[in-house]
């Protein structure tokens, strides 16, 4: 296994220095056209990769805060998610979502709608120069690639919210029509040249189209779902339901934590220039300190306010610090960054129970995370130039969109199979209903 590694970082430190010196050759201030290219597509592979690392650091996350009766459920979801991602965003996604760009197609609607069952194609085997769609940028299935994990994180967003009461089949259902169509189509309105970036609506990353949008989508399901079993006392108190692992949960955090560096920084989507290489660095660099900003402001804010630190607290913290900087994560200074992150921990503190009082049973607090802290990164980019008006009208629009959309999928799922189980059955555990497998056999009751 070693040695594969070893070949493979030696080529790959052949390739680029071959790239380098041809350049230098050439003008030693700039990257050959190739070059661009070559770098341009490794950005988005090593970033691509780096966020599909974010989909086990969702699925140890929910495997940690949701009961023990319910985890093998949410590594099962996390999963097929994944997936259901993959197949949906090659058959109709990746098209919709970019018409007439890198890839075949146009506007159905100009702006707002790209063309339908639109299958994604990729370069020829040993592509040549002019069989390149555009050699400045990179290769189509680097491209692809990297936005399917944009599109596969919307899914897992929702995954957590609606855990230990809804039944497995409607929820990847459910995931079919969103990474398809729903989230391709919102993203598009801005990544895709639509209205939104014609408005000057800026999210560097997607603290809204990805993570507000996510959030968007889970709310609705909570909604129709309804809270879980003993959630809620019939004084209007919370009863805790504390999750099976916190070891796994803080493991999920820190993996999570990693693939944001390739969720924002693979976002500059250049890698060809000294001023894009600095401009990575800088993106990691803030990403790093909003997410620490985000974990202090929450731990400080615990003790503050309970006497005592709450982990949970402070795990969402730090995600709600990366959702925060996600928007603009280039511009602000590394002082500017952590504030911007310190405001998304604060706001997690404050949101959960706001959220627990109206009822609405969030088991992981995705909505508070990634719903109220990615509308936050999202109004932030304000204080780094951006248009207020066309912030607020993006951030409202996407939002609105996925709700009521997903609200009314959720209602005919519910209408035709029914998205709960049954009292019994969450009673007992979903991990032994629905899928008659336990995550932790040795300790199970039965045993």
């Amino acid at each position: 296994m070693f040695s594969l590694i070893k070949i493979f970082v030696s080529a790959l430190i052949c390739m680029l220095s071959t790239t380098i010196l041809y350049a230098e050759e050439a003008n030693p201030d700039l990257v050959s056209a190739h070059g661009v290219f070559v770098f341009n597509t490794l950005l988005f592979l090593i970033g691509g990769f780096l966020v599909m690392w974010m989909a086990a650091g969702f699925a140890m996350l929910e495997a940690g805060l949701v009961r023990s009766k319910n985890v093998t459920t949410q590594l099962t979801k996390n999963i097929a998610l994944f997936s259901i991602a993959a197949i949906a965003y090659f058959l109709v996604g990746f098209n919709l979502m970019y018409p007439g760009s890198l890839v075949d197609g146009s506007w159905l609607i100009s702006g707002y709608l790209g063309p339908i069952f639109s299958l994604t194609g990729l370069e020829p085997v040993g592509a040549a120069v002019d069989q390149i769609g555009d050699i400045s940028y990179a290769s189509v299935g680097s491209d692809f690639f990297f936005q399917l994990m944009f599109c596969a994180t919307t899914a897992s967003i929702v995954s957590g919210t609606i855990a230990e009461r809804m039944k497995l089949w409607p929820f990847l259902i459910f995931t079919v029509l969103l990474t398809a169509f729903l989230y391709p189509i919102e993203a598009s309105w801005q990544w895709g040249g639509g209205w939104l970036s014609e408005l000057g609506f800026s999210d560097f990353a997607g603290s809204t189209l990805v993570h507000a949008a996510g959030a968007s989508a889970a709310l609705a399901g909570a909604i129709v779902l309804g809270p879980r079993i003993g959630k809620y006392k019939d004084d209007g108190s919370v009863n805790p339901m504390p999750g099976s692992n916190m070891p796994l949960a803080t493991l999920g955090t820190f993996i999570l934590w990693l693939g944001w560096f390739g969720f924002n920084g693979g976002s500059q989507l250049a890698l060809g220039t000294i001023g894009d290489a600095a401009d990575v660095s800088r993106i990691f660099t803030n990403t790093n300190t909003a997410a620490a900003g985000g974990a202090l402001a929450a731990l400080i804010l615990t003790q503050l306010m309970y006497k005592k630190i709450d982990l949970t607290m402070v795990l969402n913290g730090a995600l709600a610090g990366l959702v925060s900087i996600t928007a603009e994560p280039l511009a602000p200074s590394i002082g500017g960054a952590t504030l911007i992150g310190a405001v998304g921990g604060v706001i997690v503190v404050f949101a959960v129970p706001m959220l627990d009082k109206l009822k609405i049973d969030d088991v992981v607090g995705a909505i508070s995370v990634h719903g109220i802290a990615g509308i936050w990164g999202t109004i932030a980019v304000v204080f780094s130039g951006g248009s207020f008006g066309a912030q607020i009208i993006g951030t409202v629009s996407i939002c609105l969109f996925i709700f009521i959309l997903s609200l009314v999928i959720w209602y005919v799922l519910d209408l035709i199979m029914g998205i709960r189980v049954s009292e019994e059955d969450e009673i007992t555990g979903l991990d032994s209903t629905e899928l008659g497998m336990d995550a932790y056999p040795d300790f199970s009751k039965s045993q």
